[in-house]
């Protein structure tokens, strides 16, 4: 994981107050709402807050895929099922948090269950409360 600075903007984007149809158009409406702050929006508790990059497949059952940035709160209590950032006897992971059978469980099959033993150093460093994926360029279409 690549731990990204966190700094505030002051910058407010316009918000429309249509959505946007993924499928097919409908009328346009050139209404704006107000303007909306990603850091308000994204980032509730700034002094508790920090960015990483996120490696590799295993979460991306659940929409988390490599390079994308996770805004990562640790004034949040982790609960069963939430998203985490985890120290396991030392190695960060990402993963979801079973408190029920005691383990860290990917959101791709191919990734194996990790257990947490009393005996292991575990800490979790933070609660998943957003992530950020960059669209373009887009090699699908």
């Amino acid at each position: 994981m690549t731990f990204i600075p966190l700094s505030k903007s002051n910058n407010s984007i316009p918000l429309f107050s249509a959505s946007v149809v993924a499928g097919f158009p409908s009328p346009a409406d050139d209404y704006i709402e107000k303007g909306l702050s990603l850091d308000e929006l994204l980032i509730p508790h700034p002094s508790s807050t920090y960015l990483v990059r996120a490696q590799g497949d295993s979460m991306k059952g659940c929409g988390i895929f490599n390079n994308d940035v996770l805004i990562v709160d640790r004034s949040l209590t982790a609960e069963h099922r939430d998203i985490v950032i985890a120290a396991l006897d030392g190695e960060l992971t990402c993963k979801f948090l079973d408190v029920v059978q005691q383990r860290l469980v990917s959101a791709n099959p191919q990734f194996p269950p990790i257990s947490i033993p009393e005996s292991s150093d575990f800490v979790i460093e933070g609660v998943v409360s957003a992530s950020i994926r960059f669209h373009k360029p887009c090699s699908r279409w």
